[in-house]
């Protein structure tokens, strides 16, 4: 089947992304796979987050099918073109349906994009990883790669209105695969994917290029590394989860 909307997306993002001079680094592009069944599994900080996820499978030349929840396929602007690029639509009451759809996509050879924290995280830091993407990998024989993000919150995030700010930087970072093959149970990939997006992470955000301009603008920044974004501990309270541990300086 042509591909007749997702090219076109790409484009008016790429054009997009030049009007607004994002910096954006791109590393670990090559661990995704040329051919093949694969998944992203990508941390979780902004709106924009399915869009430079899929950027870094631009080298190999694969369109991600992202999973995601069922209001964006339902709104009027969105949900056409997410239906044209081929995107997997998540209702989190009836979760059998959307697994069984990104399986038959991983079989099928397609790259599939997942956000394991299912939400944007408040305190810009890991929260727990849901299962769902390693079983996918389990039952299809496809290798997770951890896919860090990080710059987009300063865009669009949630709690915050989006802004055009101009020259903002974009790190995307892709690690080494996971392979499923190496694992008897789910829960201990998870914990391995989860200790290696953390890592990736936190990489990205001490080696990030730019800094908080002054109190008013620490809010981008986790509070771990001096930020004003609420910690994991009040982020897990505003969304009624139990709380987690603080990453440590």
């Amino acid at each position: 089947m042509p591909e007749l909307v997702y090219p076109p997306v790409i484009a008016a993002c790429k054009t997009m992304f030049r009007v607004l001079d994002l910096k954006i680094t791109i590393e670990g592009a090559h661990h995704v796979p040329r051919t093949g069944g694969a998944v992203l599994a990508a941390n979780h900080v902004s709106y924009l987050d399915f869009i430079f996820c899929g950027l870094g499978a631009q080298e190999s030349k694969r369109l991600v099918r992202f999973m995601a929840k069922s209001e964006v396929f339902a709104h009027k602007v969105s949900g056409p073109l997410m239906r044209g690029m081929r995107h997997i639509s998540v209702n989190r009451a009836a979760g059998a349906g959307s697994f069984n759809e990104a399986m038959a996509a991983l079989r099928r050879g397609e790259v599939v994009g997942v956000f394991p924290e299912a939400t944007i995280s408040r305190s810009f830091t890991v929260k727990s990883l849901k299962t769902g993407t390693v079983r996918m990998a389990q039952e299809a024989g496809v290798p997770v790669l951890p896919v860090a993000l990080w710059g987009g919150q300063r865009i669009w995030t949630k709690d915050r209105k989006p802004t055009l700010t101009r020259h903002v930087p974009i790190t995307i970072l892709i690690g080494e695969p996971l392979d499923p093959a190496g694992y008897q149970y789910a829960g201990k990939m998870n914990a391995d994917l989860k200790a290696r997006l953390t890592a990736l992470v936190d990489r990205a955000q001490r080696e990030y290029p730019d800094q908080p301009s002054g109190p008013d603008d620490a809010w981008w920044q986790p509070a771990h590394l001096g930020g004003t974004a609420p910690t994991p501990e009040q982020a897990a309270a505003m969304e009624g989860r139990p709380p987690r541990p603080a990453p440590t300086a």
